[in-house]
C-alpha cells in the first residue's frame, strides 16, 4: 500500500465486469490493479504485494481456489472470493483453503465496498488497522497460548500458525473464555459490525479453527457450539 492510497487486485476473466468495477472502486478511492487468470494473479501479487485481493471462483488456467492456496503459502493479504450463484459452494471451499470472506454475484457495489473495507480494516496489512495488545501480553486457557501482538499460538508448546480470521477468532474466544460469545458478537469483533455477509464465513472459520486445535475436530471440547446462540471456548481446554 502506497500512501493514502489502497491497491486492490480484481482477478476476472470478463473484460466488462473488470472495467466496470475498476470503475466503481476507483471512484470509492481505492488504487486497482487487474489480472485476468490464475497465473496472472499469482504474479502479480508477488509484485504489486496489494492490500486486498477479489478473486472469482472460475478463472482460465488456475482456479481460483487453487490461486487462493498458492496466495496463502507466500501472503496472508486479505481475499474475498467472488462467485456467481451456483457457484456458492465452491467460494465456501475457498474459505476452507484461507479466504476472509466471499461475495456471490451479482451484489451491488456499496455491499462489496463494505466487505472489502471491514476485512481491511481488520488485517495488519490494511489501512488504519488497529494494533491490539503489547509485546508481553499473553492469553493462556490449557494448553493453549496466543500472543496478540506476536501474531503467534501454541498448543501444548507447538507453534501454530493461524491465517488472520481464524487468530482472531480464537484471540476472542480465549478472552472470554467459560462464557457463551454470541454468533453476531463475534461476527462484530472478528469482520467489523457494519459486516453485511450471512453466519456461513463464521462456521467456516469455527470448522478450520477446531481441525487445527482440537484433539478430536469431530467431537470438539475447546470449542463447543451453544445452539441457537453461538460459541463457548471451554476452561479446560
Amino acid at each position: 500500500m502506497n500512501g493514502s492510497l489502497v491497491d486492490v487486485l480484481v482477478v476476472d476473466d470478463e473484460p466488462s465486469f473488470l472495467d466496470a468495477l475498476r470503475s466503481g472502486l476507483e471512484r470509492e478511492g481505492f488504487r486497482v490493479h487487474t489480472a485476468v487468470d490464475g497465473v496472472e494473479a499469482l504474479n502479480s501479487v508477488a509484485t504489486i504485494e496489494p492490500d486486498l485481493v477479489l478473486l472469482d471462483v472460475m478463472l482460465p488456467r488456475m482456479s481460483g481456489i487453487d490461486v487462493c492456496r498458492r496466495i496463502r503459502q507466500m501472503s496472508q493479504v486479505p481475499i474475498i472470493m467472488v462467485s456467481a450463484k451456483g457457484e456458492e459452494i465452491d467460494a465456501v471451499v475457498g474459505l476452507e483453503v484461507g479466504a476472509d470472506d466471499y461475495v456471490a454475484k451479482p451484489y451491488r457495489l456499496r455491499e462489496l465496498v463494505a466487505r472489502m473495507r471491514a476485512v481491511l480494516r481488520r488485517s495488519p496489512v490494511g489501512a488504519g488497522a488497529a494494533v491490539i495488545g503489547d509485546d508481553d501480553e499473553l492469553i493462556t486457557v490449557g494448553e493453549v497460548a496466543l500472543y496478540p501482538q506476536r501474531h503467534e499460538v501454541t498448543v501444548g508448546g507447538e507453534a501454530l500458525h493461524l491465517p488472520l480470521k481464524e487468530f482472531e477468532l480464537l484471540e476472542v474466544l480465549l478472552e472470554k473464555a467459560g462464557r457463551v460469545v454470541t454468533r453476531e458478537r463475534l461476527i462484530d469483533e472478528v469482520w467489523g459490525h457494519d459486516y453485511v455477509g450471512d453466519t456461513k464465513t463464521l462456521d467456516v472459520h469455527i470448522k478450520r479453527l477446531r481441525a487445527k486445535i482440537e484433539p478430536d475436530p469431530s467431537l470438539p471440547v475447546r470449542i463447543t457450539t451453544v445452539r441457537g446462540v453461538g460459541y463457548r471456548y471451554e476452561r479446560v481446554g
